[in-house]
C-alpha cells in the first residue's frame, strides 16, 4: 500500500468540503431583492421590455430627479394613466397600465431605484451581461469556488504520490526491501477517496433534482381555446376578480364557468378591432374562430342567441398551469383580500401575456423570501388597515419608539412550519 500523511488527509478532505459548500448562494441587498419581485418581471434596466426601460429614468425630462413624483407613479399607477398625458401615452405605446403597489414604501423605493441607477451607470468594463436587472445568479462564485476546490484536490494527490516516490527512494537507499506498489485501482486510500467524492457529488445531484420535482416555471400548455389575458385584462381592462373572483374569498381563484364567458361573449361574436394574435410559435390566431369555439362549449348559437339554455353548457377542459404540492397550504383571499397582494406579484405580468405561462418556481424558498421582504398594513383605524394586528402590540410600541419602521410578513408568523403545513 502507498503510505499517505496525515496531512494529505487533511487537504483532501478540505478541498471535499469547499466542493460541498461552493454553489450556496449569497444573499442580495434590499433594492436589488425588491426590484427583482415587483419589477422585474415587466421592466429592464437597459432597453425597454413589457414596460419603459427604466435606467435613467430618473434623470429624465419628466422627473428631473424628483422623486416624489416616481412615488406617485408607484404607488397608484393606474390614476395617473387616465389624468396625466405622460402616464397616457407610455399606456397607448405598451398597452397597458402598471400595476400599483400602495404597499411599498418610500424607502423601499428609494431602496430600487438606487440599485437601478448603480446598475445603469456601471462602467462599460463592468461584467453587464445581466442586463434584465434581476439577481445575478450565484453560478460564477460557484465556479470560482469549484475550481479553486479542484486544485486543492489535484495539490493533495501530488502530495500524496511525492510521499510515496520519497518513501520509496528513502528505503532503496537503505537497502530496504519494500513490496511491490498496490495498482491504483485496488488501493484502498484512493478507493475510499473516489467514493467519497462520488457520494458527495452524486447525493448534491440528486438532493438538487429532488428539490426541483413538481417545479414547472415557464410551463405554458396549450390550451383548448385560445384566451388572451392581454386582450381581456390589459387592453379591455376586465378586472381580474370578476372573472376569477373566487380569490377574493377563498383558497382557490377558480377558473370561470362558461356561463361567465358568455356574459360578453353572447354580444361578442367576432374578434375584429384587437390587435393580431400569434401563439407562442409565432402563428397567427384568428380570434373569431376561437369565439365559435367557446360557443361549441356553450351550445350557442349567435344566429339564434333567444333560444340558448345555458344549464346546457359543457365545462372547458381548461389545463391548469400553476401547481403547489398536495402538503401545502395556499390561500388566495389570505393574500389577495387580506394581503393586499397584486396578482402580477405571483403570476408576473398577466395583462401582457396572450397565452399564460408560470412566471415564478414557487418553491418553498420563493415564498418564504417573499414573506420575508413584503411588509403588511400594520397601522389601522376605524375606516382602514386591518384589525387583526391590534394584537401585536409589541410591534406597534417599537414602531412608536422608534425600535423598528416597519413589520414583515414574517415578523408575524409568516415563517411558520404551520403556517403553509398542517
Amino acid at each position: 500500500m502507498i503510505p499517505c500523511k496525515p496531512k494529505a488527509h487533511k487537504l483532501s478532505l478540505l478541498a471535499l468540503i469547499f466542493a460541498v459548500f461552493a454553489a450556496f448562494p449569497v444573499s442580495a441587498q434590499d433594492g436589488k431583492a425588491l426590484f427583482a419581485s415587483k419589477c422585474a418581471s415587466c421592466h429592464n434596466i437597459f432597453k425597454d421590455g413589457t414596460g419603459p426601460k427604466l435606467g435613467g429614468v430618473l434623470q429624465s425630462e419628466h422627473y428631473g430627479g424628483d422623486m416624489t413624483k416616481i412615488y406617485k407613479w408607484v404607488k397608484n399607477a393606474a390614476a395617473l394613466a387616465n389624468s396625466d398625458p405622460y402616464y397616457m401615452g407610455l399606456k397607448a405605446k405598451f398597452g397597458s397600465v402598471m400595476t400599483s403597489f400602495p404597499d411599498l414604501t418610500d424607502k423601499d423605493i428609494d431602496a430600487i431605484f438606487n440599485h437601478i441607477e448603480t446598475e445603469y451607470t456601471k462602467p462599460p468594463e463592468t461584467p453587464a451581461s445581466n442586463t434584465s436587472g434581476a439577481p445575478e445568479s450565484s453560478s460564477q462564485n460557484a465556479i470560482i469556488f469549484g475550481v479553486i476546490s479542484l486544485i486543492l484536490a489535484i495539490i493533495a494527490l501530488i502530495l500524496m504520490q511525492v510521499n510515496s516516490n520519497l518513501k520509496k527512494m528513502s528505503d532503496d537507499a537503505e537497502g530496504i526491501i519494500r513490496p511491490e506498489p498496490v495498482p491504483f485501482y485496488r488501493n484502498k486510500v484512493y478507493i475510499t477517496l473516489v467514493a467519497v467524492v462520488l457520494f458527495v457529488f452524486g447525493g448534491y445531484m440528486v438532493t438538487k433534482g429532488a428539490i426541483g420535482l413538481q417545479r414547472q416555471k415557464d410551463y405554458e400548455p396549450v390550451q383548448p381555446i385560445f384566451y388572451s389575458h392581454k386582450v381581456h385584462a390589459g387592453i379591455n381592462q376586465i378586472n381580474c376578480l370578476y372573472c376569477h373572483g373566487n380569490a377574493w374569498e377563498s383558497k382557490h381563484a377558480a377558473v370561470p364557468s362558461v356561463n361567465v364567458c358568455m356574459n360578453c361573449h353572447k354580444t361578442v361574436t367576432t374578434y375584429e378591432k384587437g390587435p393580431k394574435l400569434y401563439d407562442r410559435d409565432g402563428k397567427e390566431v384568428n380570434g373569431t374562430a376561437e369565439i365559435a369555439k367557446l360557443y361549441e362549449y356553450a351550445g350557442f348559437d349567435p344566429k339564434n342567441a333567444n333560444a340558448w339554455d345555458p344549464n346546457k353548457a359543457k365545462p372547458i377542459p381548461w389545463v391548469k398551469i400553476h401547481n403547489l404540492p398536495d402538503h401545502v397550504f395556499f390561500s388566495h383571499a389570505q393574500h389577495v383580500r387580506a394581503g393586499n397582494v397584486q396578482c402580477q406579484t405571483c403570476h408576473g405580468e398577466i395583462t401582457a401575456m396572450d397565452e399564460v405561462r408560470q412566471v415564478s418556481e414557487l418553491s418553498m424558498g420563493w415564498c418564504v423570501n417573499c414573506h420575508r421582504q413584503t411588509k403588511v398594513d400594520f397601522n389601522y383605524d376605524s375606516t382602514k388597515g386591518n384589525k387583526f394586528y391590534s394584537i401585536y402590540e409589541k410591534f406597534h410600541n417599537d414602531i412608536k419608539n422608534h425600535k423598528m419602521d416597519s413589520v414583515t410578513v414574517a415578523h408575524i408568523g409568516g415563517l411558520d412550519c404551520q403556517k403553509c403545513h398542517y
